[in-house]
């Protein structure tokens, strides 16, 4: 087969995965499941429920969104695609509990339609650095103006409570719940479930790009658009915990290499997880201060693998290890749901240390053993006479025959004895019998 075949396959192969809608005269609701931060991967996946709400021509696109923030870009992004859509879109924060966070918040209120569960909350969009820490004063101002200008044209056809709602959700990172949202006129609906939500949408108008839309629901069909694999893997990545773990058992697989070397799959292992980490290290939001203290970790325990110290070098690389994971993943003003755990990282710092020290007894074992190759190492092996006469002969040690010698002190040794190896001179054995 040609190599030019194989992406044409690959692509029909893909093909193969993508949701295929029935054909139907009955109205169709595409249905997605924005759970978690938002992140440039949930992006791709927002625009992939659109493309194929529009492709199927369905009659409205329902995002089931539960959130506590994510990136500002990337919430722009969003906003933006969802506002060109062809397809009315009705943002939906559910199921109960659920929060629209941050980001989320704009999000929900550039939806053609806002709804929310009953308890579900909504707000909190006071915008923060890609350090995590509280923007200052001069940017700080410049990107709330930018945000209260963004929000009020996302809402200016709603009450002017619902515009001063959404300013006071950046200014004074206010939230509310869905009966107070729905109160101040900031979302449409409020609905027990994604059914009832469609049955309230009969009827109801909403404006689009291309003139009044009315929504006809009452014997609407419902399609799931799940996020896909890669989309979950991707936004996988940027979990803080999960980017961690990857850092540590990178770091793990880079130092088994380095300490003992001609075996590819641990550095394999380890260049695999440093790079998927990274990938979750530059989308999240994380202090880089803390990488000078991991670099210096990683620096004491080769250190403490080529020239053992007992330890203390491990001890000081573990200690090192776990400030620079806290600082990395923790510091001040660093949304909480970005936040590595503190036992996660404790737990990790403890195993690696303890990791490092099986390495250093093995190390110290091995220098302190007799030498187990060459001549030197026939000493003490036992083996069987094959011809000796007076004193000395021939014999048998493992699968090797040699000359040899009997020792003053030692027994007469004949044809078939067990003898025992005492001493090496150039390639002759000095025996005794055994």
């Amino acid at each position: 087969m040609k190599l030019t075949c194989i992406p044409v396959l690959f692509l029909m192969a893909l093909a193969l995965f993508q949701p295929v809608f029935a054909q139907s005269n009955e109205p169709l609701a595409i249905v997605m499941t924005a759970d978690g931060p938002i992140m440039p991967p949930m992006l791709e996946y927002f625009k992939r429920g659109i493309e194929t709400a529009e492709q199927s021509h369905a009659e409205v696109l329902v995002i089931q969104l539960n959130t506590p923030g994510g990136s500002v870009e990337t919430m722009l992004s969003i906003i933006q695609v969802m506002r060109a859509s062809k397809v009315p879109v009705v943002v939906y924060v559910s199921p109960n509990n659920a929060i629209a966070g941050s980001a989320g918040a704009l999000i929900t209120m550039a939806g053609h339609v806002s709804a929310m569960a009953p308890k579900t909350a909504i707000g909190a969009a006071s915008p923060i650095d890609s350090s995590g820490a509280d923007i200052e004063s001069t940017l700080e101002t410049k990107v709330k103006e930018i945000l209260k200008a963004r929000a009020r044209s996302l809402v200016e056809d709603r009450s002017a409570e619902a515009i001063k709602l959404a300013e006071a959700m950046i200014d004074d990172a206010k939230a509310v719940t869905a009966k107070e949202a729905l109160e101040a006129g900031l979302i449409d609906f409020i609905s027990d479930d994604t059914e009832d939500l469609l049955q309230s949408l009969d009827g109801f108008t909403v404006q689009m790009e291309d003139g009044k839309h009315t929504f006809d629901t009452k014997d609407i069909r419902t399609q799931n658009l799940n996020i896909s694999f890669i989309e979950q893997l991707l936004l996988l990545l940027t979990d803080p915990n999960i980017a961690f773990l990857l850092l540590a058992i990178g770091v793990q697989g880079i130092l088994i290499e380095i300490s003992s070397p001609g075996g590819w799959f641990a550095g394999f292992i380890g260049a695999v997880c440093l790079t998927l980490a990274v990938y979750g290290m530059g989308v999240l939001t994380v202090n880089w201060f803390g990488f000078i203290f991991l670099i210096i970790a990683f620096v004491l325990f080769i250190l403490d693998i080529k020239a053992p110290t007992h330890g203390a070098l491990t001890t000081a690389g573990v200690a090192s290890f776990i400030i620079g994971a806290l600082v990395l993943f923790n510091s001040p003003g660093t949304p909480q749901f970005q936040r590595v755990s503190v036992p996660l990282v404790i737990g990790m710092g403890i195993f690696l240390g303890l990791l490092f020290f099986a390495i250093l007894l093995i190390a110290l074992r091995a220098q302190r053993a007799p030498v187990r190759i060459g001549v030197e190492s026939m000493i003490g092996k036992t083996g069987t006479a094959k011809s000796f006469s007076h004193e000395a002969g021939q014999v048998q040690v493992g699968s090797e025959l040699w000359s040899a010698e009997k020792t003053a002190e030692s027994e007469k040794i004949g044809k078939g004895d067990f003898i025992e190896v005492v001493e090496v001179r150039g390639l002759r054995l000095i025996v005794k019998k055994k």
